[in-house]
């Protein structure tokens, strides 16, 4: 179990943009501990009035590789529930608009809280992913409500069917990403858009926040109930213990649908 409370940062500066800065590099691996203290921040940040926009990002090659599986189901939540959803839906219920900074891979989990953000901002070698199908698995993170809000029903069930990765220049097509920048110029980018929404009216901000995002909170609850039941009922099969063995050993799964 990792103790979070030394790998995130928050500020919040003079222009009202607040930074929630998390360090897991290289790969930014999510966990509970690390989930409960984003939603923490965001929490505290939705109660300071002072606190117009926000920019959520990460140290190190990838936004967020995911979650980490293991193959053996003994490992993971029981039937009853599981604890990273509780904070999940915590990450959806504030009025403060927040802007996400994509570099290298939202995959997975990663996905799932890059899309907890309003915004994303990109760079082109960025890599967008819900590849649960390729690992015998079920989508979590409540993508089944967050993913076709952005993309849309038709492209979001070809992404969750063939669990294929999305370049940031498919992700600017589809809309899964806001802004495609270098590498180099993704903080500028993203704070000049958080800069603009936080010159608007700040209780007019926070409204029309809470109008366009009616229910999603709760939408986001009820998809990760169906979600980790659907979850439980795989990590029992060979299938699902293939598809985590093969990603380990970067090789292609041999599924044989039991």
């Amino acid at each position: 179990m990792h103790d979070a409370s030394n790998e995130l940062t928050v500020r919040l500066g003079d222009d009202h943009v607040a930074t929630i800065e998390f360090d897991r590099a290289p790969d930014n691996f999510l966990d509970v501990e690390l989930a409960a203290s984003i939603a923490d921040a965001i929490e505290a940040l939705d109660d300071d009035l002072d606190c117009r926009a926000i920019i959520l990002q990460s140290v190190g090659k990838h936004f967020c590789a995911g979650a980490r599986l293991s193959p053996d189901a003994d490992d993971l939540p029981d039937d009853s529930g599981n604890p990273l959803y509780d904070q999940v839906t915590r990450m959806f219920e504030g009025s403060v608009p927040i802007v996400a900074i994509v570099q290298g891979a939202a995959i997975g989990a990663g996905l799932g809280l890059a899309l907890a953000a309003d915004f994303r901002v990109a760079a082109p070698e960025a890599r967008f992913g819900a590849t649960f199908a390729r690992l015998g698995f079920h989508q979590g993170f409540g993508l089944t409500a967050t993913l076709p809000r952005v993309v849309g029903a038709q492209r979001a069930a070809e992404l969750l069917y063939t669990g294929r990765r999305v370049t940031g220049a498919e992700a600017l097509a589809i809309g899964l990403c806001d802004r495609l920048v270098s590498g180099d110029e993704l903080g500028a980018t993203a704070r000049a858009l958080a800069h603009e929404i936080s010159t608007s009216a700040p209780l007019a901000v926070r409204a029309i926040r809470r109008t366009m995002r009616s229910g999603l909170a709760e939408e986001v609850r009820r998809a990760t109930g169906i979600e980790h039941a659907a979850q439980q009922v795989l990590r029992r099969t060979d299938d699902y213990r293939e598809g985590v063995a093969a990603a380990s050993e970067r090789r292609t799964p041999n599924f044989v649908g039991r």
